[in-house]
This record gives structure tokens, sequence and C-alpha cells, in this order.
């Protein structure tokens, strides 16, 4: 019997700014999780990981990683996918330090 496939995101880090990116349905690269294309299907998560690696001069190291549908788009499934959506693990730079503008900007 053959196990129930999980669906996939497409992610990778921006090779120019090192951030997380996922891979949208109409081929853009987002720093949104809920923005990535939710794959659904074995063999079109393995044509979309192979046009990601394609991309060497936009993307390093693009991986499947599990996602569930959510409301407002896929969700990570992994702690590890959860904590890589968040950025950098400082407010130094990246998605924190945004967020840390935005709220103070309240």
């Amino acid at each position: 019997m053959s196990r129930r496939y999980i669906p996939k995101v497409v992610t990778a880090n921006d090779l120019a700014m090192g951030d997380v990116v996922y891979l949208t349905a109409d081929d853009r690269w987002s720093r949104h999780h809920h923005e990535a294309e939710l794959i659904e299907d074995e063999a079109h998560a393995q044509l979309r990981l192979l046009n990601a690696s394609a991309q060497k001069l936009l993307v390093v190291g693009p991986y499947l990683a599990d996602a569930k549908a959510g409301p407002n788009g896929p969700e990570p499934i992994h702690f590890r996918e959860t904590f890589r959506t968040r950025g950098p693990s400082n407010y130094v730079h990246g998605k924190q330090q945004d967020a840390a503008r935005e709220s103070t900007n309240v």
C-alpha cells in the first residue's frame, strides 16, 4: 500500500539577499509562505523543483517542504519551516526588522 502524498511547497534562499523565498504558481519567488504554490501531486512537485533548481542566478538550495492548506494559503507543517517563515532570529535585518518597524508605527 502506498502512502498518501503530503502536499509541498518549493522553497529556497534568495541568492542576492539570503532571504527565504517560496515559488508561486505564476513562477515568482515570494518572501511570503502563504503565497507559495501548494503542490498536491508528487510528479508536479518534482517538475516544479527541477524548474526551481534551474534558476541558479536567483536562488540557492531549493527543496520541497511539507505544507498544508490554510485559510490564507499554504501553511508550514514542521517547526523548521515555521521558523524559516519568521526570517533571521534577531531584529537587525530581514522580516523581523520590518515587523518591529510596523509594530512601532501603529
